[in-house]
Formats: structure tokens, sequence, C-alpha cells
């Protein structure tokens, strides 16, 4: 499969020379991610990994690969593309239930009208919900919040873009279902979605992203409704504050009523000069029924964590990160003594070009 999709990105390089042979020219970038950690849970030296709910940064004190990712896009007329593989911890997390885990993207892209206004997108695409991306040195913290670890990565789909003018986005989806490449049930429907982005200025952004779809529960299907909306703002230069709200219902396995979860985060960062940046983040996680956090009791967990990076060049970010959770409930472990509280520092460093 891996050397399989390297010749595909390899001819796709190749087919450049072809086409200008026609005094056409498809254009091609490279672009690719790399990103190792540290990290360690006090708690609890002997696990092999600190978190379940948290899939980044989660092998328990050990050097790893967090995520290695290469990337080709291509352009050609009215249309593109994007190509990428993945590897590491990150993707053995996320990936487990699929058969082409090593694919980050495949997709195929069309502009509509002469003046790239409407696109279609089709295939497996980085996911629409959300502020926090996998390649994590675009994030304001080194660790993702909760609500972004349990909300989907990637989807695989149909995609249509609208821009009717630089402050209004409008995209609506038809999907394969929550974080998914391969349908585990083929009898749901396909799964719909929107995103509606206003940027009322360049240092602004309000996003609000919806998903519904039937989840396969068991051997059934349960309904999810679910809603992400953020704001994203630079204010004074220096700083630069993400405030974001999830929040889910989806159908119980018995009778007709829904369970809910949500979270609220807010994370400001200050950028001190050049070299050097630090975040703070304080979030809550509320998901009484275990609808997206597996526990064996109430999750309502409040997070804190603070950061410092340091960046060496415009390519490289070292980054170290303190977090700390504590929980209404004795949800975490310290030696495998049920506890309400949780410790665990990390440390990455990063190159993407």
């Amino acid at each position: 499969m891996m050397f399989n999709c390297f010749y595909l990105i390899l001819f796709l390089s190749s087919t450049s020379c072809l086409f200008s042979q026609e005094n056409k020219e498809v254009k091609i970038t490279f672009s690719g991610f790399l990103e190792t950690y540290y990290s360690n849970d006090f708690q609890n030296s002997n696990a092999e990994k600190k978190l379940s709910f948290m899939y980044n940064h989660n092998r328990q004190n050990e050097g790893n690969l967090n995520i290695g990712l290469l990337r080709a896009k291509f352009a050609f007329e009215n249309g593109y593309g994007s190509f990428a593989l993945h590897s590491g911890t990150y993707v053995d997390d996320n990936y487990a239930n699929e058969k082409m885990k090593y694919i980050s993207e495949a997709y195929l892209g069309l502009y509509l009208d002469t003046s790239k206004k409407q696109t279609l997108e089709a295939g497996i695409m980085p996911s629409y919900i959300g502020f926090e991306s996998a390649t994590t040195a675009s994030n304001l913290t080194l660790t993702r919040s909760i609500l972004a670890e349990n909300s989907p990565y990637f989807m695989t789909g149909v995609k249509y873009n609208y821009t009717p003018s630089a402050k209004w986005s409008f995209s609506g989806l038809l999907t394969n279902g929550w974080q998914r490449i391969n349908k585990p049930n083929k009898k749901a429907l396909p799964s719909f979605g929107s995103q509606i982005a206003y940027k009322p200025s360049d240092n602004a952004t309000l996003n609000w992203s919806v998903f519904i779809g039937d989840e396969p529960i068991v051997t059934d299907l349960r309904t999810r409704y679910f809603s992400n909306l953020y704001y994203d703002f630079k204010w004074k230069n220096k700083f630069r504050t993400i405030a974001g709200f999830d929040f889910g219902l989806q159908k119980n396995l018995e009778g007709k009523s829904y369970s809910n979860w949500f979270s609220p985060v807010v994370i400001t960062q200050y950028t001190i000069n050049s070299k050097w940046q630090t975040s703070l983040r304080g979030e809550y996680y509320q998901d009484v029924k275990n609808v997206m956090i597996a526990s064996t009791k109430e999750f309502k967990t409040f997070g804190t964590s603070l950061n410092f990076d340091y960046l060496p060049n415009s390519k490289m970010k070292i980054r170290t990160e303190a977090r700390y959770f504590n929980s209404k409930e004795a949800v975490f472990l310290r030696n495998q003594t049920a506890v309400t509280s949780n410790f665990f520092g990390t440390i990455s460093w990063s190159y993407e070009f």
C-alpha cells in the first residue's frame, strides 16, 4: 500500500512534463510535516498510553513520532487535487479501524465557474469541524483540546463550497459518517454536514459547523446531531484568542430520548518576540452518558494547560506544555487507583515545509 502510494505521487510529478509539451502545465507543489514528541503522565509511569480520550502525543514515558506527513497538491486548468500519506502514533490511534490508514488526504476538486467562487470536492478530506488541525504546529497549544480530540479529524464524501465574497463562505457535505473512510454499516444513509464562515476582517473569523448522521452503536444505528462554533480573533498585535463551544445530541439505544455532551474552551496565545510564544488554555467537557468519552462514571472535567514555544526558524517549533485535569468523578487513575485529577507534561519538536 505505502509503495503504491509513493509511486502515484511520482507519476503525478511526471505528468507535468507531458502536459507542458501541449503548452499546458500541471502545477504540482509538495509539502510535509514531521513532529516528534516525549510525554509523561506522572501518575501512571508504567502505562503504555496516557488517557483513553486523547489521540495525539499519547504514548507514555517514551519518545515517538506523532505524525509524519508528505503531501502533493496539483492543479490543472479548472481542476485540482491533493494526495497525502502519513504515519505515526496519531495514525495508529485515529485510523485503527480503517483499511487505508496511511492515506491522510486523497481528493479531487473542480471549479464550477470562471470566477472560482464555487467548487466541488470529492474524496478523503480534512475535517471541516473545529479550529485545531492534526498538523499541530498551526494550533495555539501543543496538545489538542478535549473537544477537538473527540470530533472528526477527517471526512470522506462530497463537499460543495461557495465563497460569494472575501467575508463569507458556505459549504455543504455528504459523507460516510463521523470520521470514516470505510462505511461500517451499509444501511446508514450519507451523513449531512454544513459550514458557515464569516470574516469581518483579516484578524477575525466566526465559524459554525454542523454534522447530522446515523452512527453505528453496537449493532444498531443512532442519529447524532453535532454543532461546533468558534471565534478566532487577533488583537493588540501580539495576542490571539480562540473561544469555542461544542454541543452534541445522540439518540439512546432504548426509547426516543437523547443524550447530550458539550464543551466550552478558551485559548489565548501571546507572542513574546519572533522566537518565543506562550499560550494558556481553559476548558470544560461534560459527557454524562459517556457518548464520546468511554468511562464507567459521569465525565465532567475541567482542564487547563500552559505552553511555552521556541521558534528557532520559520519552519521549526520546539514546544513544551504542562496540562492538568480535574473531574467531579474519579475518572482518572493513579497507580491503578481511581482519582479525580490528572497531570502530565509533553515536549514536541516539529518541522514543516
